[in-house]
């Protein structure tokens, strides 16, 4: 990865930590979208609750923080945590394998099994 790249993906990650960790709580506590139209429809009732729901990070806290804003947050910075953990993982292993992939199925179809350019003469 070039230091352009990492610098890009540092700034992404510092930008994502500080929104989760201390924008998040001023966002709007009220259900919208098809969580609005579900409790207006009544299909709400019939929800179940998650296997995970008590969770230590479930509903946007931090099980065992009680002051609100911090549970809040320390959920929103683990939850990007994990996440960019996750894509960065899946990124390094997919971009090893595929460029090892990509590079035997092209010298495979210049006829090269060994992996080496093989020069063929137009005459």
């Amino acid at each position: 990865m070039s230091k352009h790249t990492r610098g890009v993906v540092l700034v992404g990650m510092l930008v994502a930590l500080f929104l989760a960790g201390a924008v998040s709580y001023y966002a709007n506590g009220s259900p919208d979208g098809l969580n609005r139209v579900a409790m207006d429809q009544g299909l709400d009732e019939a929800e179940k609750n998650h296997a995970l729901a008590d969770g230590p990070l479930a509903g946007y806290s931090t099980k065992g923080v009680d002051n609100e804003r911090l549970s809040g947050g320390l959920a929103g910075v683990a939850g990007v945590a994990l996440t960019f953990l996750v894509g960065g993982t899946i990124g390094l292993v997919l971009r090893r394998r595929g460029t090892d992939f990509w590079t035997a199925e092209r010298h495979a179809e210049r006829g090269n099994e060994h992996g080496r350019a093989r020069y063929v003469s137009g005459t």
